[in-house]
Order: structure tokens, then sequence, then C-alpha cells
């Protein structure tokens, strides 16, 4: 099997500011390295909870030509909790609007 470059993305948003950085790699390279080729396997955000083109994968996944790496930060807040948060405040201001 013949080595050529592919071309690839990796992308790691921060609060303020969103980096993405284009890289030529191996075709057999992988997630994993991708991510050390772009200087980024230091991120004490990066335990592993990274995508490609926002599809979770593992960092031993293989890339393919025009792959765009994610690496994800850790959530603030549960998703789920939010919302069911919002719906008993919604509820509520209805059922206070519905007694006056």
């Amino acid at each position: 099997m013949s080595v050529s470059l592919i071309d690839v993305e990796v992308a790691y948003a921060l609060a303020t500011k969103q980096n993405l950085l284009r890289l030529r790699v191996a075709n057999t390279a992988t997630v994993g390295d991708a991510i050390a080729l772009a200087g980024l396997a230091d991120l004490p955000e990066l335990d592993g909870n990274v995508g490609i083109f926002s599809r979770r994968c593992q960092l031993g996944d293989s890339l393919e030509n025009g792959d765009r790496v994610e690496i994800y930060r850790p959530l603030i807040a549960d998703p789920m909790v939010q919302r069911r948060t919002r719906a008993v405040v919604a509820k509520k201001a209805a059922l206070k609007k519905a007694l006056q």
C-alpha cells in the first residue's frame, strides 16, 4: 500500500476564539495523529471527546481526504437539565398567569 498525503482540518473552539488548522497528513493517519500534528495533543480538555464533522469518533479512527477533526470542550451544563429547568419555569409562569 502506498502512502500519499491527504488534506484535513483540525478544529478547536475556545469560548472566545475558534482555531482551525489545515494539515496535510499521510493517508494512513488517525484522528489522534492529526491532533498531535496540530500541536493540540496536550489540551487538558482532550479526553477522547472528538469527532469528524460533528460525529463522535475515537482517536484511533482513520481519516479521509477533506475530513474536519473536531475537539469538543466539556459541557458547562447538561442540556437535558437545562431543558427541564426551562420547562418547569414556563409551567409555573403559565400557572401564575392562569390564576390571575
